[in-house]
């Protein structure tokens, strides 16, 4: 009977191993980074004790399941794990846009999407930003589909408020997000804050930037494409009190923005 019970108990852990491997899938992803360094990143699945590396395009293909935790790391990047969500078992795809700063990865960006390019900006040559991350634009359609690292903006994480706290939305933090994505379009300098009518025309943003920034308006706000820079400047004229860019402050930008988006799409005659 011991030996029956032996057998049938290793039978039974043998099948549940063998479950977990079989149910892994392959997932393509794509490495992201404001420099040449594409290859060689390192991919490891240590739920699975597999890994991979990039290739010179900065692509790889690795074998995930739910749940798995997902290594990136390379010498000149701190080490960061993602964990395996339904969306990218569903899109079999990942896009992992990686963000350099002197041995030193602040923020990582998961998609499901095939999304690519190189979003990050030369923050020695922004003048007219703060330094740090305040220069850089991610258009996000979908924000559930995103997860953002701990960053200077991030505040103390309480573990325990997840599940009820405003501020995280699928895991995303909300924070993180608009201090990331808004915050930027309307910095201009501290002390030239008298002229924040002009502020808007003096932020040198490059196409790329450009891009997702109006992507981000467009989806989130109902701003056209082509008045995007004209919502910029509408802003930043209408007595916008850059207070709101302070960190803690995030939620109120948030809802100031909503506010104003709603008055500048409204027909001239209703302004009226």
């Amino acid at each position: 009977m011991k030996r029956k019970l032996l057998v049938f108990v290793f039978l039974f852990q043998a099948f549940a191993i063998f479950s977990q491997v079989s149910n892994r899938i392959e997932v393509s992803g794509k490495i992201v980074v404001d420099s040449d360094d594409l290859e060689g990143v390192t991919v490891y699945n240590s739920s699975a004790n597999k890994g991979t590396i990039t290739n010179e395009k900065g692509e790889f293909v690795i074998e995930v399941a739910l749940n798995d935790h997902i290594e990136f790391g390379a010498l000149q990047f701190k080490d960061f794990t993602v964990i395996i969500d339904e969306k990218i078992i569903d899109s079999k795809q990942m896009t992992v846009f990686l963000v350099e700063d002197v041995n030193k990865l602040d923020e990582v960006v998961i998609l499901p999407y095939d999304l690519t390019g190189n979003l990050a900006v030369d923050l020695e040559s922004v003048k007219t930003f703060n330094p740090n991350m305040e220069a850089i634009h991610f258009g996000i359609k979908h924000s559930s589909a995103y997860e953002f690292s701990d960053d200077i903006r991030s505040n103390v994480e309480n573990i325990a408020m997840h599940s009820q706290g405003q501020t995280m939305v699928n895991g995303l933090n909300v924070i993180n997000l608009v201090g990331l994505l808004l915050k930027p379009l309307f910095r201009s300098n501290k002390s030239k804050e008298g002229k924040a009518k002009n502020a808007s025309v003096n932020i040198p943003i490059n196409t790329l930037t450009t891009y997702y920034s109006e992507l981000f308006l467009n989806e989130n706000f109902g701003i056209p494409i082509n008045r995007f820079e004209e919502f910029i400047t509408y802003v930043e004229a209408n007595n916008l009190d850059y207070s709101l860019l302070e960190t803690g402050k995030e939620l109120q930008f948030l809802e100031h923005l909503t506010l104003q988006s709603k008055q500048f799409l409204k027909p001239k005659s209703e302004k009226d």
